[in-house]
């Protein structure tokens, strides 16, 4: 049986196989705000991507498909169909947050808060014993930072906003209990300090910078996918 996680950003495409690790870092296909604007041409970027992929290419293959936290059922719908057409795979979804949790989060246990910060689009989720409690996303990300002026405040100013807006909703004490464990930050937007440290500032929190932040869901991803393909395959979810 050959695994695959795929996460498939509105500007890079990443894929990871068991015993390779991340195997390809490409342009996505037209992907526009997380959505997939092109079904057709993405489709044929990931037929390239799996043909390449390491191990069995045989006609049982599981695929771990990543998607925004907060992406509508219908837009996660289309990601699976597109995925489908790869052949026969089973699909097992798992939003962005989670997976980037399960590479990147401290030891302990405990809330997370975890701020993804992509080309695109900007996230923020509590994750709480493993499961999305609540998050927040807005249509802005490093694409849209101007060559010089106040756009990594911009950024952190909607990102602050967002972790305020669910603290206002929290009745449990979870976000609190997250900003005092540190922030976790994934995606590219966790390389520009000038974003990181005003958010610091911003949050008044310690922020967690993931290794290799871009990569961050796509190894997370595959440490799930590694985790299920352990499991025996009738307990394998179906796409």
């Amino acid at each position: 049986m050959r695994g695959i996680a795929l996460d498939i950003g509105s500007s890079r495409t990443r894929a990871w196989a068991p015993g390779a690790g991340v195997f390809a870092d490409v342009p996505s296909g037209p992907v526009r705000r997380g959505r997939v604007t092109d079904a057709d041409s993405q489709l044929r970027l990931l037929r390239s991507l799996t043909a390449s992929a390491p191990g069995d290419g045989g006609h049982d293959t599981v695929v771990m498909l990543t998607h925004p936290v907060l992406a509508a059922p219908e837009e996660r719908a289309a990601a699976r169909r597109m995925v489908d057409g790869l052949g026969p795979v089973r699909v097992i979804a798992v939003d962005s947050a989670r997976a980037a949790a399960a590479y990147a989060a401290p030891s302990g246990g405990g809330p997370l808060l975890v701020v993804d910060l992509g080309a695109q689009l900007t996230e923020v989720t509590l994750v709480v014993d493993g499961l999305v409690e609540d998050a927040r996303l807005a249509e802005v990300g490093l694409d849209d930072l101007p060559e010089s002026g106040s756009g990594a405040d911009t950024i952190a100013a909607t990102t602050a906003d967002m972790v305020s807006d669910l603290w206002r909703h929290d009745r449990t004490g979870a976000v609190r209990g997250a900003l005092r464990r540190g922030v976790l930050v994934t995606g590219g937007g966790a390389l520009r300090l000038d974003v990181t440290g005003r958010l610091a500032h911003l949050l008044r929190a310690r922020l967690r910078l993931a290794n290799d932040p871009s990569t961050s869901v796509v190894r997370g991803a595959g440490l799930m996918l590694a985790s299920a393909l352990r499991h025996p395959a009738g307990a394998l979810p179906r796409g």
